[in-house]
């Protein structure tokens, strides 16, 4: 028995051990985000700037956004949804995370706990950090499971997120210096965000409601064994509602686009979204 508390002992002390320095890498990470902030001018939303961006794109505006509003700066959002952790056959699993991003220069970090098995969580960060794409994991914040190294490819698909979350943030897909936008059809336009030596396009289709309903990109690097794999990736957008005076989605769905058909992997729902507005 004196053995067995022993052991529980140590386990416990250990998973705290675990908490703590995932916990000191969070502030870290999210210190070199802060340390990343660029100014943010114009200060307000101007429609008058709209002028000349394809129609969807002009329609999600004015549904979206209203004249005059402040530009977000930063956002904090929680979320709560399912991962599939399974390759060849699906094992969706809980995750709960709390996400923060930066609207210039773009950034965020995603920092997630998925329940495993009953009392068993993997922490996850997710984040693009001043041009560093950064995607690791590690049981009880203990046990390294995952330490993807920082490649062109890992960034760039870092970057991608942040563009594809932008419905969360909409004053960030205004045109200007970072995000410019082409015509492709009456529903949809392409968009493309340039940071630093990284440039990406992904395509924005509208609903009947003028808002976002879905972002794509053809090529994103899925990992298959060793190595990443260009490959249509999609989120889904749905459920709008109103806060601090713009229409942002509550509901989404990631997938990869196989030949066989969409393979969903993340479904969150947001529990809170604040954000902070240009001065």
């Amino acid at each position: 028995m004196l053995v067995g508390a022993v052991l529980i002992g140590i386990v416990a002390v250990g998973i705290a051990y675990g908490s703590w320095q995932w916990t000191r890498g969070t502030r870290a990470l999210r210190e070199r985000l802060e340390q990343a902030r660029e100014p943010i001018a114009p200060a307000r939303v101007d429609r008058a700037a709209l002028d000349g961006l394809p129609e969807p794109v002009q329609r999600f505006f004015r549904t979206a956004l209203t004249d005059g509003a402040p530009m977000i700066a930063s956002v904090h959002v929680r979320h709560r949804g399912t991962f599939n952790m399974g390759k060849d056959t699906e094992l969706w699993k809980p995750f709960v995370s709390d996400q923060r991003v930066i609207v210039r220069r773009p950034g965020f970090d995603w920092d997630a706990r998925v329940a495993m098995m009953p009392l068993v969580p993997v922490h996850v960060h997710d984040a693009y950090v001043a041009g560093e794409g950064i995607l690791r994991a590690a049981v009880y914040g203990l046990l390294p499971v995952m330490s993807m190294p920082n490649t062109r490819e890992l960034a760039q698909g870092e970057l991608m997120r942040w563009l594809a979350e932008a419905a969360w943030y909409p004053t960030a897909l205004l045109p200007g210096p970072q995000v410019a936008w082409q015509p492709h059809d009456d529903r949809s336009a392409y968009a493309t965000l340039t940071d630093g030596d990284l440039s990406l396009r992904m395509l924005f289709t509208f609903g009947d409601d003028g808002l976002i309903a879905s972002v794509r990109s053809e090529e994103r690097g899925r990992m298959v064994g060793d190595r990443p794999v260009p490959t249509p990736w999609e989120g889904r957008f749905w459920d709008y509602e109103e806060r601090q005076g713009m229409r942002v989605p509550m509901e989404g769905e990631v997938a990869w686009i196989l030949p066989d058909g969409p393979a969903p992997y993340w479904r969150g729902r947001i529990e809170r979204i604040t954000y902070q507005f240009a001065e």
